[in-house]
């Protein structure tokens, strides 16, 4: 049994190792620190940490000053907020000037701990994609998102880290090194090639377990950074078995597969199918419930990929 560790408890122990270590970065709240646990920071290391209130907008206006005066600051908010409700601030006063600001969007996807659907994006990675200059992280586990925090800090530049509310597996070991702009192989396979994100990719590997259970082999690779993509990487990977399947926590249009389908649709044209959300809202409900209802589970990603296997053949 895989541990189980929450990918934003993580985020705020690694925002307080920074303080330690970065004495120009800052954590701004946007008064939700007892959820993505901006709080550890404001506890332990008060002089780093700013509540902003539930007024993003100016949020995002008080980061871009923050970050022409040479400090680095960390937006901490639901996804849903940081990218929909001060967008126009991020994209005039941010990417156009490609300010070094990183922005955490916590309660991701479709679980979010019942907090209603409005408090629900499953667009994020297409908008956060979209803008220019930006950097779009979405890690699997604790073990990786600790690495991208560092590595999107010591980064120049606008970033997006896409963070889960709930404990999920670890799969990486001490071992696994994070790096922006790679994928990463997780199983070997010869049948299909599937691409997952985030923690999606976790349930991607129960997948190929049952695949494998059928006599299916699949190649799994984790594709952490959305942008910039890994060119090389995914055609690697799409020429393995010449038949590719996308998973995600996101709406099918505009995230991972749109991306994939972006690259091999210039550099690679295969079979591909493109599994997530299907361009609908989310509800609010139990974790099993809604992974149900919106076909993400493990079996779902298993029936996709058997469907494009039987088109193909």
């Amino acid at each position: 049994m895989a541990k189980l560790i929450e990918m934003r408890v993580t985020w705020g122990e690694t925002m307080l190792e920074l303080t330690k270590t970065h004495p120009n970065v800052i954590v701004l709240d946007g008064d939700l620190g007892n959820s993505t646990m901006a709080q550890i920071v404001a506890y332990n290391a008060p002089d780093f940490y700013m509540n902003m209130g539930i007024a993003e907008q100016n949020m995002m206006g008080v980061a871009a000053g923050m970050a022409s005066a040479g400090l680095i600051p960390w937006l901490s908010s639901f996804a849903c907020f940081l990218a929909n409700r001060d967008l126009d601030q991020l994209r005039v006063t941010v990417t156009q000037p490609k300010l070094n600001v990183k922005l955490a969007g916590h309660y991701s996807g479709i679980l979010t701990g019942k907090t209603g659907k409005t408090h629900i994006d499953v667009g994020d990675i297409a908008i956060m994609r979209a803008l220019p200059h930006m950097t779009v992280v979405a890690p699997a586990d604790s073990v990786e998102c600790r690495q991208a925090v560092l590595a999107l800090t010591d980064m120049p530049g606008p970033a997006y880290l896409r963070i889960t509310r709930d404990a999920t597996p670890v799969i990486f070991g001490e071992d696994y090194r994070f790096a922006i702009g790679s994928v990463v192989p997780v199983r070997e396979g010869k049948d299909l090639t599937i691409f997952g994100t985030g923690v999606q990719t976790t349930r991607a590997m129960e997948a190929c377990d049952l695949l494998a259970s059928e006599g299916i082999s699949a190649h799994l690779v984790h594709v952490p950074t959305l942008k910039p993509i890994a060119v090389e990487g995914l055609v690697a990977a799409a020429r393995k078995s010449g038949r590719v399947l996308t998973t995600e926590d996101h709406n099918i249009i505009g995230g991972l597969g749109g991306a994939v389908a972006e690259v091999l649709g210039q550099h690679h044209p295969v079979r591909m199918k493109i599994h997530g959300l299907q361009d609908c809202y989310g509800e609010s409900g139990p974790n099993d419930a809604m992974l149900e209802k919106y076909g993400l589970t493990p079996k779902h990603i298993a029936a996709a990929a058997k469907a494009l296997l039987n088109k193909a053949r």
